[in-house]
Order: structure tokens, then C-alpha cells, then sequence
């Protein structure tokens, strides 16, 4: 298996004909004698041995070195080949790539359940995940979903002081407490945070145990939309799932039937990505014969992306909202909103992380290896990966906005259509 994903990255991965890859498995036998020592079983035969150069003498050595090891714990086979394949990939830092293998599910779980704290901060994206981002403090509460955080009566705005004893942010960067907040099947060990409560200065504690919530069934639609101010569309979508484009295009054909509307709001806060096709599709109802993005070889030959103009012109004054939740497939929209003068962008910066499409690779254990073969680029050939799309009007959210229900984004989205 692991060396089905090696040959499969060099081969097929976007800069795999020319990264060195000692550096994947020096990075897949770190944590192979990491694992070692987490259970207490180092051996002496766990040598990194030499390498050249060669690929396929690398990877020789590579194998013999692992299986002398392997072979001394064999009650470890298993969760060593796990750890070994997860640092190859990881080694990789691309934000697009991954293996895909069962975890498994919570029991007694439902489809649309969720596993956590029950909690969403401000903190989103791979900063929550435990990578330095750019979210200012403090950190505070945007909604509670349910499971332990609303148990606990915790409330948006409420500003989180520390995680585990641990300041969230250190030298003004998120640090890697906040990846405690979003924890993952099966971690299940209390969190501990210390709170408060700005409208009455209220400090106090709470562990808040890891376990399944029922979600609201409204937040697990992709696509939602209403009327605002009698003439602004407001739709909502949460990713770019099949047929999503054609979904959002019909909840705006529904407000629009027996009135005129002078603007539409889609909120993409939160949007994870998903098919680029989507994106397109969803982009071309609001400019046709343009460039969406560049899709490129690591050589720096590019596929040109461009609009479908078999779509229909809405013919709408358009007001984009982000934050750096919007991913992926949201990047490749809301940058050629941006780039093509499309609509105007407001909100907070995007996450950066768009690397490239991903696509995957069935190993044979029957678990899929994912990565991209190009890089994207946004229609004047910016790189967005990493960096995100800035915002046209920067508006961001406030723990004293959370506290009070208040949606400055979306107030500034309504001033703008009605100029």
C-alpha cells in the first residue's frame, strides 16, 4: 500500500516529476519512529538508512529498513503502515492531497449528525485545525450547534480566554489550542475552557466532552435563500455539490416571480468547495466569454477555464459574502467574481485553500489516494493558493456582533445594492 501511493505521487502528482522524494519517506519513517516510541516500543533496527537519489533504490532501502522493523512488532504492523502513509502524504503540504481511510463512525450515529463540542468559533478553516492564520483575537463563540456547548449554555459572543489551559493565541497568531475545539471521531477527552461573558463581565470554566448532536436540519441544506427588504435575493450555499448551480438559480427565479429585484446577496460564508464544474456554472449566470481560472502543469502548460455561456444572464447587481471558510471551489468563484468585476466581495479574506482540483486513486486496500495533477490560478493567473481573495469592503464579525444576533456583512451588503 505504501509503496502504491509512492509510485502513484511521482507519477501522477502535480510536481512529482521533479520534487525530491527522500523528502516523503525521511517524513513517512519519522513518524514511523514516532509511533514507535507512543507505544513504548522503539527497536534498534529503526535506521533511517541512506538515500540517493534514485527513486526506485531509495525505495528499496526505504522498504527493507521498514519491514526489519515491522517484523520485530507485528502487533503494530497495521497502525505503523497508517502513520507511515498519512506523514508520506502530509509531506507533500499541499492542501489537496490526502488519504482517505476508514475512521469509522460514531455508534448509534444518523446521516446528518454531528461529532464535536457542538460549537463554531471565528476561528475557522485550517487555522482551526492548528495552523497560524491571520484571525485576529479574541476568539469567541459564532454559534452553538447543540451536543455539550448549548448543554453547557454557552452563547455566541461568548470570548474563550483558554482551551485546555492554553492561550488560543500566541505572539497574535492562532496557535494550536484551537485544533482542540474541532475534535474528530474517536477523540472523546474533555476540553477545558475558560469563558466570558462580555455583556456582564461573567469568567467562568467548562469541560465540554466530545460526542454526537443532532443538527439543525435547516443548517444541512445546501442551498437556502428568502427575500429581504422586499426587492434583494438572499441565497445561502454551503458548497458546490452536484447540481447546486441550477438549485441556486431556481430559488432566484422563484423570488423573482411577480416583483422586480434590484440585487442578489449569495452568501458563501462557510462554503467548503466541491466540483469546479459547479463553480462555473454558478459564475457564468453573471458574465459570459471570460476566464474563470487556469488550471497549469508544474512545465507551466495551462488549461484555459471559461465560462459556460449556455447559461442564462441573471442580470442582477451581484454582493458575494466570504469569510475564511470559503474554500476550494468557493476560491475559483469568488476570485473571478473579483477579477471580472463580476459583483463585489464582502466580508473577510478566503482561506487559501485551493490548491489544485484533487483526483483520487483507488490503492489496494481499497482506500483512495487524492491529489492534484495542476495548479490552480485565478483569471489574471494570481496565485490563490495559501493566500486567498480579499474582500472588496472588509466587514469583519465581532464577538459583540455574535452577541447580539448582528450581521454587519450582510447590512453592508444591503447599503451597497441599494446605492
Amino acid at each position: 500500500m505504501i509503496e502504491q501511493a509512492y509510485f502513484c505521487i511521482l507519477d501522477r502528482y502535480y510536481s512529482g516529476a521533479v520534487l525530491d522524494a527522500r523528502a516523503l519517506l525521511t517524513a513517512g519513517f519519522l513518524a514511523l519512529t514516532q509511533e514507535l516510541n507512543r507505544n513504548g516500543r522503539d527497536v534498534p533496527e529503526a535506521i533511517m538508512p541512506a538515500l540517493t537519489g534514485d527513486r526506485k533504490a531509495d525505495w528499496t532501502a526505504f522498504e527493507t529498513a521498514y519491514r526489519k522493523v515491522t517484523d520485530r512488532v507485528p502487533d503494530l504492523r497495521d497502525k505503523l503502515a497508517v502513520v507511515t502513509l498519512e506523514a508520506v502524504v502530509a509531506a507533500l503540504d499541499d492542501n489537496h492531497a490526502r488519504w482517505a481511510h476508514d475512521v469509522g463512525r460514531p455508534p448509534d450515529s444518523y446521516d446528518g449528525d454531528g461529532y464535536g463540542l457542538g460549537l463554531q468559533t471565528n476561528v475557522v478553516g485550517a487555522e482551526a485545525e492548528g495552523d497560524p492564520g491571520v484571525t485576529v483575537a479574541p476568539l469567541f463563540i459564532t454559534a452553538v450547534q447543540g451536543g455539550a456547548a448549548q448543554a453547557a449554555g454557552l452563547r455566541p459572543g461568548d470570548i474563550i480566554e483558554s482551551i485546555n489551559g492554553s492561550a488560543p493565541f500566541i505572539g497574535g497568531r492562532a496557535g494550536p489550542a484551537i485544533a482542540s475545539l474541532s475534535p474528530q471521531y474517536p477523540e472523546a477527552s474533555p476540553v477545558r475552557l475558560r469563558l466570558l461573558r462580555q455583556s456582564t463581565g461573567h469568567r467562568w470554566s467548562v469541560a465540554l466532552k466530545p460526542g454526537l448532536f443532532a443538527r439543525d436540519p435547516a443548517a444541512l441544506r445546501v442551498v437556502q435563500s428568502k427575500l429581504l427588504e422586499d426587492d434583494i435575493a438572499y441565497v445561502r450555499l454551503r458548497g458546490f455539490a452536484s447540481d447546486s448551480a441550477k438549485r441556486v438559480l431556481t430559488a432566484i427565479t422563484r423570488l423573482r416571480t411577480g416583483r422586480t429585484l434590484s440585487g442578489l446577496v449569495l452568501d458563501l460564508r462557510g462554503n467548503g468547495g466541491g466540483s469546479p464544474t459547479e463553480a462555473v456554472r454558478l459564475l457564468s449566470a453573471f458574465v459570459h466569454g471570460e476566464v474563470t481560472a487556469y488550471q497549469c502543469t508544474v512545465d507551466d502548460a495551462c488549461e484555459t477555464i471559461r465560462t459556460d455561456d449556455t447559461v442564462a444572464l441573471l442580470g442582477l447587481p451581484l454582493v458575494v459574502l466570504t469569510d475564511r471558510g470559503c474554500a476550494s471551489a468557493c476560491e475559483h468563484f469568488s476570485s473571478a467574481v473579483k477579477d471580472l468585476r463580476a459583483g463585489r466581495i464582502v466580508g473577510t479574506r478566503t482561506s487559501g485553500t485551493i490548491s489544485g482540483p484533487a483526483s483520487s486513486y483507488l490503492l489496494s486496500n481499497n482506500t483512495l489516494l487524492g491529489f492534484p495533477s495542476k495548479r490552480h490560478l485565478g483569471p489574471d493567473r494570481e496565485v490563490i493558493d495559501r493566500i486567498g481573495v480579499p474582500p472588496d469592503h472588509h466587514v469583519p464579525l465581532t464577538a459583540g456582533d455574535a452577541a447580539a444576533g448582528r450581521d454587519p456583512a450582510l447590512a453592508r451588503a444591503l447599503t451597497l445594492l441599494h446605492e
